[in-house]
């Protein structure tokens, strides 16, 4: 897999600018090429992610802090070119499974990282979330996340954010502002992940479809077979 010596700008002035950007972690696990991404977000404050499940949203938003991360670090990154400004801290908010220490309700909980974090947290910060607040409705969920994404660009923080909340993704695209850029993780027709993502609107739909016919016509098979033997 290439590697690149990044380019750091100025933390005040907005850049993303790469191409085959990839998830070094992920590569390392597989042992194998990975998809790489590009992307040409020049002062943009926002970028929201949206698209079909297991279509690379997650490894996209791994890749960008562990690019930051190993930049920050005097280090090359896993990218053919990568130019981004520096950050005054990088902040990570994903979704966790529910397990016997938590305390309270998986909602509870990720407000309370939220309340952790913005205490901490200042300008020219990244603040990397994962399909956070998805643990309520649809509704409440796009509401909390709506008034938090909007305090922290206030703040003058840079977000990026993987989400399945549509009202929340549609209401950020409706208001056409030029500070922010939307990202989709393509689908090919036939229902296949490409892993790139592209600029694009956001869809109501995350094709969980796809998942439950994946898994469930292998399943229905697996009784068709045995079905036909004890016959």
């Amino acid at each position: 897999m290439p590697i690149a010596f990044p380019t750091p700008m100025p933390a005040e002035q907005r850049c993303h600018e790469f191409s085959g950007l990839y998830d070094v972690s992920l590569c390392l696990t597989m042992n194998r090429g990975v998809v790489g991404n590009k992307l040409h977000a020049v002062h943009k404050n926002l970028a929201i992610i949206t698209g079909a499940n297991q279509g690379g949203k997650t490894t996209f938003l791994r890749s960008i802090g562990l690019a930051q991360l190993m930049m920050q670090s005097g280090l090359f990154v896993g990218a053919d070119d990568f130019k981004a400004e520096l950050c005054s801290a990088l902040f990570t908010h994903y979704k966790r499974e529910e397990d016997t220490t938590m305390k309270s309700g998986k909602f509870d909980e990720e407000l309370a990282r939220m309340n952790e974090i913005a205490e901490h947290i200042g300008p020219n910060s990244i603040l990397l979330f994962n399909e956070s607040f998805a643990a309520t409705n649809e509704r409440e969920g796009s509401e909390i996340a709506t008034q938090i994404v909007r305090a922290l660009l206030e703040k003058g923080m840079k977000v990026f954010y993987v989400t399945h909340l549509y009202e929340f993704a549609r209401g950020f695209f409706d208001e056409k502002d030029k500070s922010a850029v939307f990202l989709r993780a393509e689908r090919e027709a036939d229902g296949r992940r490409t892993f790139k993502l592209t600029e694009a609107e956001p869809l109501q739909t995350s094709y969980g479809q796809d998942l439950y016919n994946k898994v469930f016509a292998v399943e229905n098979q697996t009784i068709g077979v045995e079905s036909t033997m004890s016959s």
